[in-house]
């Protein structure tokens, strides 16, 4: 395996086993598993979900639809609110498709009802406690006045109420996480209890890797939507959804140079390979990666005393050990564990295999 410029690697064998426990935990649920290939964003690693029964998907756009529905995903979620500049799009990949949308506003359903000519599923968004979008659990007059439109128009069906507990990514341990789940699951209840009798079918769809992973009870949601558990990231691991060894991915760094009185390693591998994201330690300190060393069946443990301290485009700079320091030469290769491997994903072109293979992505196409 030569690797000769930053490298997003997976360990296939650690996917497929994050892909197994969550399609056990959903099955144990009594749960619709429709994960979210936003992580991964590819149809290669979409064939291993196929191996565990899955049938319904979740993506983020338009175009993610599109490049899933030609690698014969026929049932697809576009869990994005709905970008009225596409809908010419949308109609067409709805003609070939099962395919719902989300919308959060009376304009959104109008819209759709004076444009669609496809069947779509529709699903309303709720802001149960995230504040990013979605309406109020408790603004019963734009869910009515949306209700009213799906009633009356035979090609827009309402499917259910979405929501992702993103204000879980706040959380530190499963105590927090359980309790953030409870608070908003319980609003999203009142809103299937009130509507139950006029929408016998309408599901609950929740979909943030922190409470899939957490919560042990998910069947108070008729539908889960994951994405990030495929690789797991430094996120995950703090927040605690994930141990050490659920992570599947890191992005392989050359060495370019070595500044031993600053104790700093510089590599190939910056913002434009692992995206700006951070956490922030025990002390305070911003980490933008922790360091391993490449292992034949993958990597290390996490270096102690080393991390990633500062990024710009293409420059990555590692606070490093004294050991790491002498051991580590110019053109070495490290191996760095991203905070959000959705966001460095996204980056490569292609992903390589702990084995050698190359896995297409979206990009790739």
């Amino acid at each position: 395996m030569k690797i000769l410029r930053p490298t997003f690697l997976i360990n296939e064998n650690t996917c497929r086993e994050n892909i197994s426990k969550m399609a056990r935990k959903a099955a144990k649920s009594n749960c619709i598993f429709r994960p979210h290939f936003k992580t991964h964003q590819s149809a290669q690693i979409g064939a291993w979900f196929r191996e565990f029964d899955v049938e319904r998907i979740t993506v983020s756009s338009v175009g993610m639809a599109q490049y899933f529905a030609l690698h014969h995903w026929n049932d697809i979620l576009i869990a994005f609110p709905f970008n009225i500049h596409e809908t010419e799009t949308i109609n067409e990949l709805a003609n070939r498709i099962t395919l719902s949308l989300t919308i959060e506003s009376d304009f959104h359903i109008e819209y759709l009802a004076n444009h669609i000519k496809s069947p779509v599923g529709i699903y309303i968004k709720i802001d149960a406690g995230y504040h990013r979008t979605g309406l109020s659990a408790n603004d019963h007059s734009t869910i009515d006045s949306i209700l009213s439109v799906c009633k009356s128009n035979p090609v827009i069906r309402f499917k259910g109420f979405l929501s992702h507990f993103g204000n879980t990514y706040q959380s530190r341990g499963a105590d927090e996480v359980n309790s953030t789940f409870s608070k908003s699951m319980a609003k999203l209840k009142s809103l299937q209890n009130k509507y139950i009798h006029q929408f016998p079918d309408l599901l609950i769809s929740i979909g943030d890797t922190p409470s899939c992973s957490l919560v042990d009870d998910l069947s108070d949601a008729d539908e889960i939507r994951p994405g990030n558990f495929i690789f797991y990231d430094l996120m995950q691991l703090q927040i605690g959804s994930c141990s050490f060894s659920d992570i599947s991915s890191i992005i392989v760094c050359p060495v370019v140079a070595k500044h031993p009185e600053r104790s700093e390693l510089v590599i190939y591998g910056g913002a434009v390979h692992l995206s700006k994201d951070f956490i922030t330690d025990e002390n305070g300190q911003k980490t933008y990666g922790r360091i391993v060393f490449l292992k034949k069946d993958g990597w290390s443990d996490s270096i102690e005393g080393s991390f990633l301290s500062n990024l710009s485009q293409e420059h990555g700079i590692v606070t490093c050990s004294e050991d790491l320091m002498n051991s580590t030469e110019i053109g070495d290769l490290l191996g760095i564990l991203p905070v959000h491997s959705c966001l460095s994903a996204n980056l490569f072109n292609s992903y390589l295999t702990i084995k050698g293979e190359t896995v297409q992505n979206i990009h790739s196409f």
